[in-house]
């Protein structure tokens, strides 16, 4: 089968208290305290991760976005970036 699996969510999104030094985004550097972060599956297979501060309307880049997905899924990406974030140090979506 070809395309994404309509079971499955292409789209995940929670807020998180960035650690310590924050996420580093493509346009406005680190951001820090309390974000909502968006990891949404491309179709080229690729995702998207964007984070804004928790109830703004303005969406940044997390550096390093589109990842490759993970052999483990979407999900799993989602929750290996809110633990980066969680941890600070400037995280950043690739390695």
């Amino acid at each position: 089968m070809n395309g994404p699996d309509p079971a499955q969510p292409q789209q995940f999104v929670d807020d998180v208290k960035a650690g310590p030094g924050g996420a580093m985004t493509d346009e406005v550097g680190v951001v820090t305290g309390e974000l909502t972060v968006s990891t949404t599956l491309r179709p080229d297979g690729r995702a998207d991760i964007a984070l804004q501060y928790t109830g703004a309307e303005e969406w940044y880049v997390l550096t390093g976005s589109p990842v490759p997905l993970p052999s483990a899924g979407l999900e799993a990406l989602h929750h290996d970036i809110l633990g980066r974030i969680g941890r600070g140090g400037g995280a950043q979506a690739g390695p």
